[in-house]
């Protein structure tokens, strides 16, 4: 299983972005995905769920309004569109299977800061 996550940068509180997430062979048909997110000094947690056919979603509360999951199951690709971006969202970004499986592939920083 891979997994690459990309997209993030630095943006300025109250900025937008849209990671993208590309596995391999055909992951994101097959099990629920996730993206999770680690701060500095945190543990990494889950912040936004798709089951596999992308009719479910679920957020956790802190992020519920300004973030968006979708799949593109044609394209093996999760993505997760995060507006009103606040300086507590920074973190480095991740997706994975849900329940996660243990390779975590290459997350992708978001920095938040005027």
């Amino acid at each position: 299983v891979q997994l690459q996550a990309s997209g993030g940068g630095l943006v300025q509180p109250g900025g937008s972005l849209r990671l993208s997430c590309a596995a391999s062979g055909n992951i994101v048909s097959i099990y629920h995905m996730a993206w999770y997110r680690q701060a500095p000094g945190m543990q990494r947690d889950w912040v936004a769920f798709i089951n596999r056919d992308g009719t479910t979603t679920t957020y956790v509360d802190s992020v519920k309004g300004r973030f968006t999951i979708s799949s593109d199951i044609a394209k093996n690709t999760v993505y997760l569109r995060i507006n009103s971006l606040q300086s507590e969202d920074t973190a480095v970004y991740y997706c994975n299977t849900w329940p996660p499986q243990p390779y975590w592939g290459q997350g992708t920083q978001v920095t938040v800061s005027s």
